[in-house]
């Protein structure tokens, strides 16, 4: 672990990048939390005030994936509002899970729940095809992806990484879109649940303000350029991907 005492100027540097970093993840795939939460850790910030400062610095990242994807996401507007509610629902109850229990109590969960959701992402084309004879107004879509969703946002609300990953998985077998609109509809309801998460964090404190301010402004930068290379990359090298990251992310928890 570093040193809390190191000078500021290199705790800020250090922020700095992790939040570009972050920013980029988040326009990827999500799964930014997984780089800057061990960075605050390693400057001698404890673990609650890492979870809240990162919550509420990571949400300009989603700002470059909002009008990044805009195109994508605009014909599915009557979608989103109907996923609104289940996402600020869930993201108040993962934060009050947080506040109201030890940070361990689901430590040993969350590397089965990441694999689990890479898992049905990465198997999400086949289960499409065997499930193509359902209609997809069929009110178990509807269910599956509702519940989905809902589910989603308490674990966002209570830890958050690897939120982008767990809604590609359910949206890729709930949804007949493609890619770059799972990304975009990702993108929107990940921000929501985080953003939520961020105004309980504000109310409740408990956050290192400068950390977050270095977060503010590297996920701003980081979280534009993701969306910008995730657009231009192909289909099937984005799915690889995001399965790479989900992998190495339940590896890394494990």
């Amino acid at each position: 672990m570093l040193s809390a005492d190191i000078p500021l100027v290199w705790r800020v540097s250090l922020m700095l990048v992790a939040g570009v970093a972050t920013g980029i993840a988040n326009g990827v795939a999500g799964g930014g939390t997984f780089i800057s939460f061990p960075t605050m850790l390693a400057l001698g910030i404890t673990p609650l005030s890492a979870n809240f400062s990162t919550t509420v610095g990571v949400c300009p990242s989603y700002v470059g994936g909002a009008w990044g994807f805009r195109h994508q996401v605009t014909p599915h507007r009557d979608l989103l509002r109907r996923l609104v509610g289940p996402c600020l629902a869930g993201a108040v109850v993962g934060c009050c899970l947080l506040i109201s229990f030890p940070a361990t109590t689901f430590r040993h969960v969350i590397p089965w729940l990441i694999g689990a959701g890479t898992l049905l992402f990465a198997l999400a084309p086949s289960i499409t095809r065997s499930l193509a004879h359902v209609d997809h107004a069929h009110p178990a879509r509807r269910w599956f992806l509702t519940t989905g969703v809902f589910l989603i946002a308490i674990y966002g609300g209570y830890f958050g990484a690897g939120v982008g990953i767990l809604l590609l998985a359910v949206m890729a077998v709930a949804l007949p879109l493609e890619m770059g609109e799972l990304q975009g509809l990702r993108n929107v309801l990940s921000g929501i649940i985080n953003i939520s998460a961020a105004v309980f964090f504000l109310v409740h404190g408990h956050l290192v303000a400068w950390a977050v301010a270095c977060l503010l402004v590297g996920t701003l930068a980081g979280g534009w350029f993701g969306t910008w290379l995730i657009q231009r990359l192909s289909p099937k090298v984005v799915r690889g991907l995001i399965v790479v990251i989900g992998v190495a992310t339940t590896v890394r928890l494990a």
